[in-house]
């Protein structure tokens, strides 16, 4: 008979159900029942006021700026990791975990004294006219920070596994650089990319703690939508601040639908490669 290292199937299944109520299905489902207590009137009231309206705006855009920074520096960056030996790659490897080890409370504090009027870098900055502390780039710079890693630690493992005779054989035939990283290796990398940067976006749409201390927090201008959550929570007007959180819930979950989707078919099409 051969020995289980890990207890049987309806065991290890009943221990994950449980876990995951208690984690996932709890918090959620208290966040949904306590929004749904308001009519529909008032809900639309809450996550449709002008406030709510310019958070998300803020939120999203910033989102997807830092984003687009980190699949670009992200990939470039585990590129070099794997393709590359020199002088202190290994320390390099270690910092890109820096932001998972890192409290988010203590990153913002010292990107805002590094980006503030009188930093190392913000006074820099200002002298050239560009405004980093209490300005929605700060908002970027914080959310590329802490969401980095994703794009770096998905992507990285795959280039590691990738044939450099795919690269050869492109050369061979005379294609260029360029060419052959579109043509050859960015399809294989697809499902990764695609996975990082959903995982990238959701957590720079969720970012509180890196983000209030460099945002500067001005309604309309500087203001995330977890913060205006949070203030309705401290107002004590919890219906609001769970109607705000789950609109929130909501665009993460469908862009994580629709990220499923994508990758699916991107992996359907390198295989087909």
């Amino acid at each position: 008979m051969r020995r289980r290292i890990l207890p049987g199937l309806p065991l290890s299944l009943g221990l994950t159900l449980v876990y995951i109520s208690i984690i996932i299905v709890l918090p959620l489902g208290a966040l949904i029942f306590k929004a749904a207590s308001l009519g529909p009137e008032d809900y639309w009231r809450i996550i449709s006021s002008e406030r709510a309206v310019a958070s998300y705006r803020v939120t999203v855009l910033c989102a997807l700026a830092a984003t687009l920074f980190n699949l670009v520096f992200g990939l470039a960056l585990a590129w070099v990791l794997v393709r590359y030996r020199f002088p202190g790659r290994r320390l390099l490897d270690a910092v890109v975990d820096l932001p998972f080890a890192l409290p988010t409370a203590v990153a913002g504090i010292a990107l805002t004294t590094l980006f503030a009027s009188n930093g190392w870098f913000g006074g820099a900055l200002a002298q050239i006219g560009i405004k980093v502390a209490y300005t929605p780039l700060g908002i970027m710079i914080a959310m590329a920070f802490t969401s980095l890693p994703f794009i770096v630690r998905t992507v990285q493992p795959v280039l590691e596994e990738l044939d450099p005779a795919l690269e050869e054989a492109g050369q061979t035939l005379g294609a260029g650089d360029l060419s052959i990283f579109l043509r050859v290796m960015l399809p294989l990398l697809a499902p990764a990319l695609l996975a990082g940067v959903s995982l990238s976006f959701a957590r720079s749409l969720g970012e509180f703690g890196a983000i209030i201390f460099i945002a500067g927090n001005q309604p309309y201008e500087t203001e995330i939508t977890a913060l205006l959550a949070f203030i309705r929570l401290e107002e004590y007007d919890y219906p609001a601040s769970a109607a705000i959180a789950s609109v929130m819930l909501l665009a993460a979950f469908l862009m994580l639908a629709v990220t499923n989707l994508l990758q699916a078919r991107a992996l359907r099409y390198s295989e087909r490669g």
